[in-house]
C-alpha cells in the first residue's frame, strides 16, 4: 500500500503527542514530515520554570530527540529558516522559509501560541522579556548573572514561576498584578492568601491591584524602571511579561481558513478543509481556546484517531484542573471553585500545617474544588466532578478524601 503524506506545522507538545498516538494506532499509514520553527527541538514547555530555577537542564526536558524521529522515518526541518510561510491548499504543499517545500496529503497544524506583549510605553526597551521559551529563558538566566532588580508583570500561573525562578536564582523579584490577589483566575481569596504569604517568605515582593502606565529607559534604551499610574517608579533590570498567549493563527488565516480567536475546528479537530486538522494552543473549540496540557493532549488523540481512519473520537471540552507546584507548593483548582447562590461549601483549613481545602456542591453534586497544601486527593475529587457523581453518600467525609469518604 503506499503511503499517504502527512506533514505537520508545529514541532511543540501538541503536535508531537499526536503524532505519538498516530504512529502506536496507525505506524505505516504515513510518510510524515514536521517542520518546527525553534531549534530546539521538541521539549517540554511546561518544565521551563524547572531549568530557570536550576532544577532541571535543558536535556532533562527534551522529549524526543533527533533519533525518534530517524527512528519513526520522520523527516524533520527545525530553525528559523524552516518555518513554513505559507500553505498553498490548491497544491496541497507547505513552503518554507527558504523555499523546502512538502507535499501533503494531509496537514496538521500545531502553530502553538506566543505570549501576549503588554501595550504601554516602553515595551520595546531592551530588558523586556517575555517568559514562553528556551531563548527567554537563556535571556533571563544571563541577567541574573549581571543584574539584580526583576519586575514580572502578572501574578498568573507563569508569572509567579518566572518570579520564583529568578529569586533562586538570586535577583529581587516583584510581582505586579492588576488584581487585588495573586491566581484569581484559580484559587478563591484564602488560597491565594496563603499563596503570597508563602512565596513572600521566599523573598517575592508583591505589588497587587496596580496599574503600569509605562516602563522608562536610561540613556542607552534599557529599561531602568516601571512607572504607575499614581506616579511613583519601580526600580527595574529586567521586565518579564507574562500576561497570557495569543494563538498563532496569521498562517492558517493567509491561507483561507475560518479563524476567530483561534483556527475554528469541529469535534474531530478538522478545520473548515477536509484534508487539514489543528490541535493545540492555535485552535478554537466551541468558542473556547486553550492553555493548559490536559486538553491538548486529548485533542491530540481525538485528531490521531481520525488521521488514523479510525474515525470515532469525539473532543468535548470538559472542566479542566489547574495544578501548580513551584518548589513544594501545591495547588490544585478544578470547575466552579468560587461557588455561587444555588451551591453549599464544604471548607477545612489548618493554618499549622498550611492545608487549605474548599469543595463547592451543587444539587448533590461536585462543583467545584481548591485544594492547598495538600493535593493528594485532586485527581478523585476532579473524577467525581465529571462524572457527575451523587455526593450525599459519603458528604460528611468528603472533604477529607477518598481514603475516608470511602
Amino acid at each position: 500500500m503506499t503511503k499517504k503524506k502527512l506533514v505537520v506545522i508545529g514541532n511543540g507538545m501538541a503536535g508531537i503527542r499526536t503524532v505519538e498516538e498516530l504512529l502506536s494506532a496507525a505506524p505505516d499509514l504515513y510518510h510524515i514530515t514536521v517542520f518546527g520553527a525553534e531549534a530546539y527541538g521538541n521539549y517540554n514547555r511546561i518544565l521551563l520554570s524547572s531549568v530557570l530555577a536550576g532544577e532541571k537542564t535543558m536535556d532533562d526536558i527534551v522529549i524526543n530527540s533527533p533519533e525518534w524521529y530517524q527512528q519513526h522515518g520522520i523527516v524533520l526541518h527545525t530553525g528559523e529558516d524552516k518555518a513554513v510561510v505559507k500553505i498553498d491548499r490548491r497544491r496541497k504543499q507547505v513552503i518554507a522559509k527558504d523555499g523546502t517545500v512538502a507535499q501533503y496529503d494531509k496537514l496538521l497544524i500545531a502553530t502553538g501560541s506566543r505570549a501576549a506583549k503588554p501595550s504601554m510605553p516602553g515595551h520595546e526597551l531592551d530588558g523586556v522579556v517575555s517568559f514562553r521559551d528556551v531563548i527567554d529563558v537563556n535571556t533571563m538566566l544571563a541577567y541574573s548573572q549581571t543584574h539584580r532588580q526583576a519586575v514580572v508583570l502578572g501574578g498568573g500561573l507563569l508569572g509567579l514561576e518566572a518570579a520564583n525562578g529568578l529569586v533562586m536564582r538570586g535577583m529581587e523579584v516583584t510581582v505586579i498584578h492588576s488584581h487585588a490577589q495573586v491566581l484569581n483566575r484559580q484559587l478563591d481569596k484564602p488560597a491565594a492568601t496563603l499563596l503570597q504569604q508563602q512565596l513572600e517568605a521566599r523573598g517575592i515582593q508583591f505589588k497587587l491591584a496596580a496599574k503600569t502606565q509605562a516602563l522608562i529607559g536610561d540613556d542607552k534604551g534599557h529599561v531602568r524602571a516601571v512607572r504607575f499610574d499614581d506616579g511613583s517608579e519601580l526600580a527595574c533590570d529586567l521586565f518579564v511579561a507574562a500576561v497570557g498567549i495569543q494563538p498563532n493563527i496569521e498562517l492558517a488565516q493567509a491561507a483561507g481558513l475560518y479563524c476567530e480567536r483561534g483556527i475554528m475546528v469541529n469535534d474531530t479537530m478538522q478545520t473548515y478543509d477536509p484534508s487539514i486538522y489543528a490541535v493545540g494552543e492555535c485552535v478554537q473549540h466551541r468558542g473556547d481556546t486553550f492553555g493548559l496540557v490536559a486538553p491538548l493532549f486529548e485533542q491530540a488523540k481525538v485528531c490521531a484517531n481520525h488521521l488514523s481512519t479510525h474515525g470515532v473520537a469525539m473532543y468535548l471540552t470538559v472542566p479542566t484542573a489547574t495544578k501548580l507546584k513551584v518548589t513544594g507548593i501545591n495547588l490544585f483548582s478544578l470547575g466552579n471553585f468560587l461557588g455561587d447562590n444555588h451551591s453549599e461549601q464544604i471548607v477545612f483549613t489548618d493554618t499549622e500545617l498550611g492545608v487549605y481545602k474548599k469543595l463547592v456542591i451543587q444539587q448533590g453534586k461536585l462543583a467545584g474544588a481548591v485544594l492547598y497544601g495538600d493535593t493528594a486527593d485532586g485527581l478523585w475529587y476532579q473524577e467525581l466532578l465529571e462524572q457527575g457523581c451523587d455526593i450525599n453518600p459519603m458528604r460528611e467525609m468528603l472533604i477529607f478524601g477518598q481514603a475516608y469518604a470511602s
